[in-house]
């Protein structure tokens, strides 16, 4: 479970994801030959690509290889098989149980879903991310406030920081609209903590 944790919070970090997002995921939409991840009907309902970082690489291969373990043993035992779009399942009454279609970070444990009576896996719980987030935090000795979305606005702000432009920023993020985008410029410009004053560098001089 630890390892899980840690390559959803690196994918937060490295992707700027929502958690919802990132445990939604299915196998089919991680493209290790393209180094990208695709985000299927995020916010707004449009689906988005944004990067898969070199990094994580190997841990997302190996927690792929841990979800395979429980879809083959799903099978086995003759589950349901996963949610899927109702469209798609009216359309494709066995998609559900696919290997493509399976989540990248399932649930250790199965559930009975109360509409159809089937035993089906669920994605990992967004509780389970946010309880390992907060006991690293007290762990840390960080008094801040910080939750998954802190991931997803260190992604943007140190992508800006770096001088990525802000349309890629956005687009990355999945903001429809760029002056959603914008309130990182706002906060770099308020990071003056971080700029030298004039004063010390005529001070350095004397």
């Amino acid at each position: 479970m630890e390892g899980e944790i840690r390559v959803v919070s690196r994918l937060l970090y490295g992707t700027g994801m929502r958690l919802m997002e990132v445990l939604r995921l299915r196998t089919k939409d991680v493209d290790f030959d393209r180094q990208v991840i695709v985000v299927r009907e995020a916010k707004g309902k449009k689906d988005r690509v944004v990067m898969l970082p070199a990094s994580i690489a190997d841990e997302l291969r190996a927690q792929l290889a841990s979800a395979r373990d429980l879809w083959q043993r799903d099978r086995r035992a003759g589950y349901g098989g996963v949610e899927v779009p109702h469209a798609l399942e009216r359309k494709y009454p066995k998609v559900g149980q696919t290997w493509g279609w399976f989540w990248v970070f399932p649930s250790q444990s199965v559930s009975t879903d109360p509409q159809t009576g089937e035993i089906r896996r669920h994605h990992l719980y967004e509780a389970r991310l946010q309880r390992a987030i907060k006991k690293a935090i007290a762990s840390a000795d960080i008094h801040k406030r910080v939750s998954a979305h802190t991931l997803r606005h260190s992604f943007a702000t140190h992508l800006l920081q770096s001088g990525t432009d802000i349309r890629t920023v956005q687009e990355l993020l999945g903001h429809s609209d760029v002056s959603t985008t914008m309130i990182y410029p706002h906060v770099l410009k308020m990071a003056a903590g971080k700029t030298a004053s004039p004063l010390d560098a005529i001070r350095q001089g004397e």
